[in-house]
């Protein structure tokens, strides 16, 4: 008799609970998709430079992935349901200054407020899933709902935000979150147990701090480097990652209880499965942003029609995240994930070919490619790390994991966003006088010639992009073999070598 027999299976309360967590993960990438929307109004109201513009963009996911695994442990020891409901009181309060901000400062001040809070809802989300689904197959199906709610999100933004931005100022795509928020504190003491570890160790303020300039300075680097050029400000900015990050691991090896245990890593399939989480989430978030840049820029698609064209691939991603865990038997995790990477591959590929012919049919078919291919990747590599460590110490894989997923997320906008705008550059190097205008001047009024040249060139920079990322995706599908179970992902006390 196999030992998940005697495993009690989800009911009602369990499913009802999971519906509740999916809220803050709908808002995760709601708030995405419709700051994409609004970057061009937000640009023209603030009026930011290109670097602050890259850091409105880019400081929410890095001070969140920085910030992750130290409130995954924070979460075990205080309670994992008292830091969402912290946690979601805080988000709608940064939401409600990121509305309000009149300078681009208070709006990067008001993101990285947004990512700190956000930082005590990830893992909280993800690892009460462990909590109310023990069933390696109830926690496999409630781990694709969590991943498709990021996806529904993805959806439902672009629309709503569409829909906000023709009638109201570009503050308001950040309002949408209150409501979403207030749901989440009304209901979720009713439908969501408690779950702590008073034994877990306390967050180490300087492992934090280490943490965040290490992941601060390699963005800094890379943007500065993309975008300006010029060889000591970058080595200053690599020279810090490399002390902090050094100063970082030898911490976690000298402290009693790090929250951060090396050991997990001596495992080749738990460490493949965070090398594939960051390379598809740095493909994807990097590919949302830009597609995003250029439905508007490049297409010149009205703000709702924009949303309207990328609604499409979230459904897509929805689909593939949902149907993982009945593929798994078929092909095997290690097929599925390779076969989604491949998938996706090919989805880059006609993004790269949209991009240069400028045929938005070709570039939805590419979106929703890439989407459906990436779901079940991202699926299949959430349930491994949390499914691999006991159930007390859950915070802490999942913040592991959405600290890999978010770094390469926002190392994803970090570098794409700079070879996109290096790419540009380069294309209009010609034309000096377009150099010194943000890309969003391609929809802006201007010479026809100007507007062809420009869009020209966010074309021909998102197709270097799109290339990149196909090249990313069959790295992963190569490194998927390093996962190679065909059976359902065993619980955390059976060997998962």
């Amino acid at each position: 008799m196999s030992s998940h027999d005697t495993t009690p299976r989800a009911g009602r309360r369990q499913w009802a609970a999971m519906a509740i967590l999916a809220l803050p993960c709908l808002l995760y990438s709601m708030d995405l998709t419709v700051l994409n929307l609004a970057m061009p109004e937000l640009s023209t109201a603030l009026h930011p430079s290109e670097t602050q513009l890259l850091w409105i963009v880019d400081i929410y996911g890095f001070v969140l992935a920085a910030a992750l695994i130290p409130m995954g442990v924070f979460g075990d020891r205080i309670g994992r349901r008292r830091l969402l409901l912290w946690g979601a009181f805080a988000f709608g309060t940064a939401s409600l200054i990121a509305a309000l901000s009149d300078s681009a400062p208070m709006m990067i001040a008001a993101r990285a407020f947004m990512g700190l809070a956000a930082a005590t809802l990830a893992p909280s989300t993800l690892s009460m899933i462990t909590t109310l689904f023990p069933h390696p197959q109830d926690r496999q199906k409630a781990i694709g709902i969590w991943i498709a709610s990021f996806s529904s999100g993805g959806a439902l933004g672009p629309v709503i935000g569409g829909l906000l931005l023709e009638h109201f100022w570009w503050g308001s795509v950040f309002l949408i979150n209150l409501p979403i928020m207030a749901l989440l504190l009304v209901l979720g003491p009713l439908l969501l147990p408690e779950a702590r570890d008073r034994s877990a160790p306390r967050p180490d303020l300087p492992s934090a701090v280490a943490l965040l300039l290490t992941v601060l300075a390699l963005v800094y680097a890379i943007k500065h480097a993309a975008a300006h050029g010029g060889a000591w400000p970058v080595l200053a900015a690599l020279g810090v990652c490399a002390l902090a990050g050094r100063y970082f691991l030898q911490r976690q090896g000298r402290l009693a209880d790090p929250f951060l245990d090396l050991g997990m890593f001596r495992s080749v399939r738990f460490s493949a499965a965070l090398g594939i989480n960051i390379l598809g989430f740095f493909a994807a978030f990097g590919s949302f942003l830009l597609i995003a840049l250029y439905l508007q820029m490049g297409l010149g698609l009205s703000q709702l029609h924009a949303g309207l064209a990328a609604a499409p691939s979230g459904l897509a991603f929805i689909l593939g995240a949902v149907t993982a865990s009945a593929l798994v038997p078929r092909l095997g995790m290690a097929g599925l994930m390779a076969c989604g990477f491949l998938l996706a591959a090919a989805g880059f590929g006609l993004s790269g070919m949209a991009a240069a012919q400028g045929s938005l049919a070709l570039l939805i078919a590419g979106y929703c490619t890439f989407s459906l291919g990436l779901a079940p990747v991202f699926t299949l590599t959430t349930d491994v790390i949390v499914g691999s460590v006991p159930q007390e110490k859950a915070g802490a894989a999942a913040g592991l994991s959405e600290t890999s997923s978010e770094l390469g997320g926002a190392l994803g906008i970090a570098v794409l966003g700079s070879l996109m705008t290096l790419v540009y550059r380069l294309m209009l190097a010609d034309s000096p006088h377009l150099l010194n205008l943000p890309m969003g001047a391609a929809t802006g009024d201007g010479p026809a010639a100007d507007m062809t040249a420009a869009r020209e060139a966010l074309g021909q920079a998102l197709q270097a992009s799109a290339w990149l990322c196909a090249l990313i995706a069959v790295i992963g599908a190569a490194l998927s073999v390093m996962i190679r179970t065909r059976r359902p992902l065993a619980r955390p006390t059976e060997d998962l070598s």
